[in-house]
């Protein structure tokens, strides 16, 4: 599926007017705090009702406004999609925020429902913050991780949940035990929470081998130099349910002693390396751009391998600190099948020929044609 067309009202600062889309490169063109970015926001949060900048979607509302709302119209792409999902049907999508914060999401006209979302392709988003994902702490790598293992194995889309839900049942009952609580059901969430556990080790396993190959040729084609690896790596000594069972038993005394769960997948570590070093700890900034980017271009040939679908991508100031030579790598890398949007100050930061290219000044988005 592609987006032909996204409608905002009371977006931030763009025009509540429709902006058509290419098929394949859009760059989006014009001076610093024009919308460009905004236009970004506005398309994620069309397709999944959520913002790619804040956890408060109401930020995003036009002061003055009392609510916003973004309308998404998608269809069929034709670089051959499928893998087995219905697809073929165009559709809308819309998703608006009130400034109480009281939130809906319609997908044509009907309330959205999780299979809605397995129908619209994912989105992968380069933003200058999204770096933490790359620099900060294991929590986002993990999540990011478990997102795309479920867009590679729709069936898989509940692991995460499940798994979370479990483990904070089982910390509940360790903070009572801890406080001279009946510790007789603790082996039953033990159980429980293994049972929970494998699987999503399981897909987090096979996600991050589908993502190893395409990423070290990404990281190639981009110029990291060093040679660049990505590694999945399991904090649980153990893989199967009955191992993680005996796992935790014996790890049981010292969970009850800090009253949470000190073992399994929620300790993960996916590494992004280059040289056989931590791109988090010792890569410079430029380095962790192009690792971000690498990242992002090898989920797209995962996906591609094993659905063929291809995600949309949102690319915010991804060439300003690039130099000419990765800047037409990374134009290359867009060309082709896959529709994608890129913010450019200056529309000579984005080389090559058959881009949509849309200029964007105070809000409103003026398209200009195909590059040539």
């Amino acid at each position: 599926m592609r987006v032909a067309r996204i409608e905002p009202l009371a977006f931030r600062n763009l025009a509540d007017a429709p902006v058509e889309l290419g098929s394949g490169l859009t760059v989006l063109h014009g001076p610093n705090g024009a919308g460009k970015t905004n236009l970004l926001e506005a398309l994620f949060f069309a397709l999944t009702g959520r913002s790619c900048r804040t956890r408060r979607e109401r930020e995003a509302i036009r002061f003055g406004a009392e609510l916003t709302r973004v309308e998404a119209w998608l269809e069929p792409s034709d670089e051959g999609e499928g893998g087995g999902l219905e697809i073929a049907e165009p559709m809308t999508m819309l998703a608006s925020v009130s400034s109480g914060e009281a939130r809906r999401r319609l997908v044509d006209g009907s309330p959205a429902r999780a299979e809605d979302d397995r129908r619209r392709p994912a989105l992968s988003v380069f933003m200058p913050d999204r770096l933490a994902l790359v620099k900060g702490p294991p929590s986002p790598r993990r999540a990011h991780l478990d997102r795309l293992a479920a867009a590679l194995r729709p069936a898989r889309a509940d692991l995460r949940r499940a798994y979370s839900q479990t483990l904070a049942q089982r910390n509940n009952l360790l903070a009572r035990i801890r406080r001279g609580g009946d510790p007789a059901t603790l082996a039953a969430w033990d159980r429980e929470l293994a049972e929970r556990a494998a699987p999503l080790v399981e897909a987090r396993a096979e996600a991050a081998s589908e993502l190893t190959e395409p990423f070290v040729e990404a990281a190639s084609e981009l110029g990291l130099a060093g040679g660049a690896d990505i590694a999945y790596r399991p904090r649980t000594g153990e893989l199967d349910v009955e191992g993680i069972v005996a796992e935790l038993a014996e790890r049981r005394e010292g969970d009850i002693g800090r009253g949470f769960t000190g073992y399994g997948p929620h300790r993960d570590e996916v590494e992004i390396s280059f040289g056989g070093r931590s791109l988090r700890r010792y890569g410079s900034q430029g380095q962790q751009r192009l690792g971000l980017l690498s990242l992002l271009f090898a989920e797209r040939e995962a996906l591609r391998r094993a659905r063929r679908q291809l995600p949309l991508m949102l690319l915010d100031d991804v060439m300003s600190e690039l130099d000419p030579e990765r800047r037409e790598r990374l134009a290359r890398m867009l060309e082709g099948d896959g529709q994608a949007l890129i913010t450019a100050t200056e529309l000579a930061h984005v080389p090559g020929e058959g881009a949509h290219r849309i200029a964007i000044s105070a809000g409103e988005a003026m398209p200009e044609g195909v590059s040539r």
